[in-house]
């Protein structure tokens, strides 16, 4: 039952990491019996170099690409489906193509990256992977004519360049991600983002009763966490509170004094140049204050104050 949850937060995730360099399509359905691809993605035609800031996922979003992450280690049958859908899309893509007599290139054409926990060596056998020069242990690739590979997150080293990707594993695995996600500086562009998924994805796992134990774990995992940066957002937010009470306190402040001066030099003033008054930021009531010792009447406050809104 909590598959669901896993598979609603994997599709969160990789859309909210992709979105910035490409067209992300979760669930897309392909023609034939309906099947749906957890997530199509499309590269913008001016890729940026941020991108490489998602290391090995980033390096799969280069070109578009079709990805399918499995809570559960993925079985032959779905890694069989998997690969359909990407030989239907192909297929539409010829189709188009044609109707258009245009010549489908290559670089067109999505590759597959299979996400899965776990995998046997028997099951990667049976497909006929191989390990590629240039690429990290744990990708393991399908013959070309595929466009497959298929990503066994439990083998990928425990280095920044994977961290994306062991998010969606299992255990351990995960585990040692979200502490490493944790860890990152505060203003990382994905950080807060991710957390904020992963902590629903702990009140989404919460509110179920049949929970497999690497959920009751991942759960145990979370908690310090999001009480922590629960708390430190709210000392943020009190800090702010503070900050902004001694703002809004030097303003009056500044405000009352300056009326103050005004009242002295050239007698009461009406309601609506109060109102201008209080309207003045902190560096114009300054400048305010030095400007009313010329004043002779009224006539030189509004001056000055239809001058500030020019």
């Amino acid at each position: 039952m909590t598959r669901f949850i896993h598979d609603k937060f994997a599709k969160d995730y990789l859309e909210e990491l992709l979105k910035d360099y490409g067209e992300v399509k979760a669930s897309e359905k392909v023609s034939g019996e309906i099947k749906e691809i957890d997530v199509l993605f499309t590269p913008a035609k001016q890729q940026t170099s941020n991108i490489q800031i998602l290391g090995l996922l980033g390096r799969f979003a280069q070109h578009p690409a079709i990805i399918e992450p499995y809570r559960n280690p993925a079985s032959t049958d779905e890694i069989c489906d998997c690969i359909l859908k990407l030989l239907e899309i192909k297929a539409l893509l010829r189709r188009e193509a044609k109707a258009n007599k245009t010549k489908l290139q290559d670089s067109e054409i999505p590759k597959l990256w299979v996400l899965t926990p776990t995998i046997s060596e028997t099951r990667l056998s049976s497909f006929g992977t191989m390990q590629k020069a240039g690429w990290l242990s744990g990708v393991h690739f399908l013959p070309d004519a595929l466009r497959t590979a298929i990503v066994a997150i439990h083998q990928l080293p425990q280095i920044p360049e994977t961290l994306w990707l062991r998010l969606l594993g299992r255990g351990s695995v995960q585990s040692q991600a979200i502490i490493e996600l944790q860890a990152l500086p505060l203003d990382h562009p994905y950080q807060k983002a991710t957390l904020e998924l992963v902590y629903n994805l702990r009140e989404n796992l919460r509110v179920n009763q049949e929970l497999e134990a690497d959920d009751r774990e991942l759960i145990m995992r979370l908690e310090p966490l999001y009480q922590r940066d629960r708390e430190q957002a709210k000392e943020e937010g009190r800090q702010e509170g503070r900050q902004e009470g001694r703002r809004e306190g030097r303003q009056e402040g500044k405000e009352d004094l300056i009326l103050r001066l005004l009242n002295r030099r050239i007698g009461e003033i009406d309601a609506s140049l109060i109102g201008r008054i209080k309207g003045l930021s902190i560096e114009q009531l300054e400048n305010l204050g030095e400007a009313l010792l010329d004043f002779s009447n009224v006539a030189d406050l509004e001056t000055w104050l239809n001058q500030q809104s020019i």
